[in-house]
């Protein structure tokens, strides 16, 4: 398989996953385009957040969908953060197809994650907010109108709470003032990642979270927090649907959620000596190729 690779535009994290990715690439015996164009039937990148030197993958990425040909998108994972990282074809989170169609319970464990009881009790609505630079946002409402839309469908049937978290690298000047009991909490940083550190501190008084595609809701459903997301989140096999269910919140198991998840994360050792690959390369072969 001919495959155009680029870690030359990747954030810092990403070193040690696009090193070890194209060890078990070259290990496979495909042919390898590094940093330069190639016309391969598959690039490689990092996220789809066009923000920094990473909004150079969007011009691969548009050149390569654009022809239908597939994009694998190495990212951050959302389970152990900067310790475990995803590997899907064509987007992250629910627009991924992380070759996870069979799976079994073998990998979750790897996690070391205990699954708390739902939550019965809690009272605050957390409205989680995205980075608007990113694929995962593109055709949804600039991020200010999209937390009113939130706060205008949560206050037709609860006089809740509401908390709204901005994204870490994307502050919002939304109008809490327009609105009865709302607050914004914007995330404690670490200045070495540009990461949030304080996030499952919120969810101690939550009743639920509410949130489109990022990975906080998947911290959400483990520590027992109902959540409201879209089919394009990771989280909607266990989320709720509508917020009519505000009240009253759907609280699945998770444990076939969880296998399946697994599947959808890998660690750097896992990477290099082709786990994931093994995987990702059967199905772009039975799909997408």
């Amino acid at each position: 398989m001919k495959i155009e690779i680029w870690p030359q535009y990747g954030p810092l994290n990403s070193k040690i996953v696009f090193e070890n990715f194209i060890t078990s690439l070259q290990n496979s015996g495909e042919q390898l385009s590094i940093n330069k164009s190639a016309n391969a039937d598959v690039a490689v990148i990092w996220s789809v957040l066009w923000q920094g030197r990473m909004r150079n993958y969007k011009r691969i990425w548009n050149q390569y969908r654009d022809a239908g040909k597939p994009v694998v998108v190495l990212e951050v994972g959302g389970l152990r953060r900067n310790k475990s990282f995803k590997i899907g074809i064509n987007g992250v989170n629910g627009k991924a197809d992380f070759a996870n169609q069979e799976v079994d319970n073998t990998r979750w464990p790897l996690f070391n994650y205990t699954f708390k009881p739902w939550r019965t009790n809690g009272k605050n609505i957390i409205i989680l907010g995205q980075h608007q630079n990113s694929e995962q946002w593109k055709g949804l409402p600039d991020m200010n109108k999209w937390f009113e839309q939130q706060v205008q469908q949560i206050r037709k049937y609860t006089d809740r709470h509401i908390q709204i978290r901005p994204h870490p690298r994307n502050p919002v000047g939304f109008n809490i003032k327009k609105y009865n009991n709302v607050s914004i909490r914007n995330p404690i940083i670490d200045r070495k990642t540009i990461d949030d550190t304080d996030f499952k501190d919120t969810l101690n008084d939550a009743w639920a979270v509410i949130n489109y595609s990022s990975n906080p809701a998947m911290e959400a459903v483990i520590n027992g927090v109902p959540v409201f997301v879209s089919e394009d989140s990771l989280c909607y096999d266990v989320g709720n649907k509508s917020i009519e269910n505000i009240n009253n919140p759907n609280m699945p198991d998770r444990q076939t959620w969880a296998n399946k998840l697994s599947y959808t994360e890998w660690f750097p050792e896992e990477i290099k000596i082709g786990l994931p690959w093994k995987r990702i390369k059967k199905r772009l072969e039975e799909k997408y190729l």
